[in-house]
């Protein structure tokens, strides 16, 4: 019996070291932890999604590895824990950009325009050339904007619509001709430019609502649902390259539930997502958001997880980033600010409170400090009657929220996701309003007052999608184009603006303890970098990629040295993508 016994004991002794011998391990590197500041390990293991351990090359070696274990050399090269944007718009882009010229990261116009031109020539009869979003003028050598007469002599035979911003589009000479413009036609909020003779000219503009922009948007070419899958894959893909492993999607306009999820779900049911993606619900229908809001509340499942494979891979998370129609706090630094309907606090009530009672975090669009507080006092209301508690809730951008303001986020327990549209807004917030004293949005203020901040793009109708170039605003202050926004005292230190894109926004998807960062019993999400992030000159951030991205321990993502490992995703397609000419980023 003793005997037996003894077996037994062993048989348990040796069954547990096999099961905590590694998957895969990363050595020789220099691996950010960052559970405190300036440490760093030489290996990492990891098993089952899991990471096992960090700590030295030879301890990580002798403890984990077995004959099954991948080994990858890091070569010195730095490590981090997989970025996390807590504000991108992942799933609608998923369906639309194969279909996009992008011009992130073009240096010059004449390249632009050269792109534009390449890109017409090779597009078929019918279908659209759109630029959306990414870009603006400061970007450029030119430091201007295309007129719309070089867009139209350009691409004089084929339909063209290029955004700029939220306040703005050029609509080419063929385009107005194919969706048949005249003077006749208006759209609610917005103004399209006529010449002396009444013609219109192709200049759209944002007044109040962006809706003549994004009605035109939508009567643009659509990709089919095989090619929606497609470009949902080459995007995240994509996202992976910059060491991107986790999104928290807010939606958007014309982002309608659970019509076009689909794809997603779809993908995530497949464990073919590379992403960790958390999603949020946004009301479409004026007048009708309430009952959007019941019926979801009602018949779907919040931190329901629909990827078998991955834990937390594919999950909805609560209502917004828009609740109510009247509380949409328009962001067009084109234009003076807008000042909400007076209806809103009736509006947003009711929906604040079915989301409290039935604890749904929610997560609300706010530009200027004169709307949240409006907003505030709702949330003050609601929560005396039913309180928050540690529900999870938080506004979005919040540029221009005012100490005061920040306090009562504090109290109700809330956080902020910010987003770095100064980078690309800058010129324009100043020839409005004036250069800034403080921070815009006062990140160090919230950070000092304990507020949960997490870090995002906004991706991808303003900006790019490249978290580096998010990091180096943190970093500096400064815009797309050099212009010193921030007062030069207000720029965070690299291990702080890199955790506000770990850990920081690990939060927003109540995932703080899952991951963000590289220790024992998180998730093992991590991007090996072409250049050492905390060694870097400030302005050399903008260049850093991943050359080896790991989602739940599977390599998602490879190139440079590593290219062998890239997992083989399918073609781009359909054949005139601008993304199978182009890619996606330009270096």
């Amino acid at each position: 019996m003793k005997k037996l016994l003894l077996i037994l004991l062993l048989s348990a002794g040796l069954l547990t070291q096999a099961q905590q011998k590694a998957d895969l391990i990363i050595y020789n590197g220099k691996i950010a932890t960052m559970q405190k500041q300036n440490e760093f390990v030489q290996a990492i293991a990891m098993k089952d999604g899991i990471i096992l351990d960090v700590g030295t090359e030879k301890n990580i070696l002798s403890s984990y590895k077995s004959s099954t274990t991948k080994l990858i050399d890091a070569k010195g090269k730095t490590v981090i824990p997989g970025l996390n944007d807590s504000h991108m718009h992942v799933i609608r882009e998923g369906l639309n950009y194969n279909s996009e010229l992008r011009w992130d990261g073009v240096k010059t116009l004449k390249r632009a325009m050269e792109m534009l031109k390449e890109q017409a020539a090779r597009t078929p009869d019918g279908v659209w050339i759109k630029v959306i979003g990414g870009w603006n003028e400061f970007q450029f050598e030119e430091k201007r904007q295309p007129t719309i007469e070089e867009i139209n002599a350009a691409v004089p035979d084929k339909p063209v619509f290029i955004t700029y911003l939220y306040g703005k589009a050029f609509l080419n000479k063929k385009g107005i001709e194919v969706l048949g413009y005249n003077k006749n036609t208006k759209y609610e909020g917005s103004l399209l430019e006529q010449d002396a003779n009444g013609n219109l000219t192709g200049l759209m503009y944002a007044k109040e609502t962006p809706k003549a922009i994004y009605m035109t948007m939508g009567l643009t070419t659509k990709l089919n649902p095989e090619e929606r899958i497609n470009s949902s894959i080459q995007f995240n893909h994509e996202l992976n390259r910059f060491g991107l492993t986790s999104v928290i999607d807010a939606a958007g306009g014309s982002q309608n539930f659970p019509a076009d999820y689909v794809t997603s779900l779809d993908l995530a049911k497949q464990n073919k997502l590379s992403l960790r993606i958390s999603y949020y619900l946004f009301a479409q229908q004026k007048g009708k958001e309430l009952q959007d809001y019941e019926k979801w509340v009602a018949e779907t499942q919040i931190n329901k997880n629909d990827n078998l494979i991955v834990a937390n891979g594919y999950v909805e998370e609560g209502a917004g980033e828009n609740i109510v129609a009247s509380a949409a706090d328009f962001e067009n630094f084109l234009e003076p600010r807008i000042v909400l309907s007076d209806e809103m606090e009736t509006d947003l009530e009711p929906i604040i409170r079915l989301l409290a009672k039935n604890r749904w975090p929610f997560r609300l669009h706010a530009t200027y400090g004169e709307s949240i507080d409006r907003m505030l006092n709702v949330f003050e209301k609601v929560n005396k009657e039913i309180p928050f508690n540690g529900l999870r809730w938080f506004f979005d951008h919040a540029e221009t929220i005012t100490p005061s303001e920040l306090e009562r986020v504090k109290k109700l327990g809330g956080g902020i996701a910010v987003q770095f549209r100064m980078y690309y807004q800058g010129e324009l917030y100043n020839k409005l309003y004036g250069a800034p004293k403080t921070q815009l949005p006062p990140i160090k203020k919230m950070l000092e007052l304990g507020i949960p901040v997490g870090m995002g793009t906004d991706a991808t109708r303003i900006s790019t999608y490249n978290p580096w170039m998010s990091l180096h605003w943190l970093l500096t202050g400064k815009t797309i184009g050099g212009m010193q926004f921030w007062p030069k005292d207000q720029v965070l230190d690299k291990f702080t603006a890199l955790q506000l894109y770990t850990s920081g926004s690990a939060w927003f998807s109540g995932e703080e303890k899952e991951k963000g960062k590289l220790i024992k019993g998180m998730y093992a999400d991590m991007a090996i970098l072409s250049d050492d992030y905390f060694a870097a000159k400030t302005d050399d951030v903008r260049k850093i990629e991943s050359v080896l991205t790991i989602v739940n321990g599977k390599i998602v993502y490879a190139s440079a040295e590593y290219k062998a490992l890239n997992p083989e995703i399918p073609a781009v397609i359909p054949d005139w993508s601008p993304v199978k000419y182009f890619g996606g980023y330009q270096k």
